[in-house]
């Protein structure tokens, strides 16, 4: 027997403290209240399921009977192998998991079909890396060579989202949050705190 009601639980995973969960959460509510929610925002998809505070918390939290919902497959796991240790894991708790999309995963032909498709993410994030390694060699050599990147640009990587000598003058100036600041030049709570790191 439970040894608490049945609870439906969401969990959202965002790999930077930019992106919003709030997409993940409308696709999954469909129609449906959670009785919990967890989530861990800015957690690179590299960190395992169990290892990541808002799914270990849920992990604490779950109960025989409870069903688990998540956007995606790759939101229960770092690689293949994590995401059938964690289904897996809940399963024999006696805890349902649900694939937006995939619907109920169960053991046996569930776990064969959520093993391919977590298989196959990995396939995919396999080749965005091997074609942004290769995209950055490129990059290096054209500004080696011209002192500009294949693509016009003056350094490798992303511009920066602000300029932080700006942004910690405006900061000191106003005796300003982080958060007041991130708000005011548009840039996240993260991105004020490397910039104070950066710059004591």
């Amino acid at each position: 027997m439970p040894s608490k009601p049945v609870s439906h639980i969401a969990y959202h995973r965002t790999s930077s403290d930019s992106q919003s969960i709030e997409s993940q959460r409308q696709a999954l509510a469909h129609g449906r209240t959670f009785d919990r929610e967890f989530s861990d925002e800015g957690v690179s998809g590299g960190v395992p399921a169990a290892q990541r505070p808002g799914f270990a918390k849920l992990l604490a939290y779950v109960r025989e009977g409870d069903t688990v919902y998540v956007y995606a497959v790759d939101r229960l796991g770092r690689d293949a192998l994590d995401v059938q240790a964690t289904v897996r894991s809940l399963l024999e708790r006696g805890v349902s998991v649900e694939v937006h999309g995939l619907g109920l995963i169960g053991k046996g032909v569930g776990e064969l079909i959520l093993a391919v498709l977590a298989q196959v993410a990995d396939m995919e994030r396999n080749r965005i890396n091997e074609r942004t390694s290769a995209g950055r060699a490129v990059a290096r050599a054209s500004l080696e060579a011209t002192g500009k990147t294949h693509r016009g640009k003056d350094s490798l990587g992303r511009p920066q989202a602000a300029d932080p000598t700006e942004v910690l003058a405006w900061k000191r100036a106003n005796n300003a949050s982080i958060k007041q600041t991130a708000d005011r030049f548009q840039v996240s709570v993260t991105s004020v705190k490397r910039y104070m790191a950066a710059r004591p």
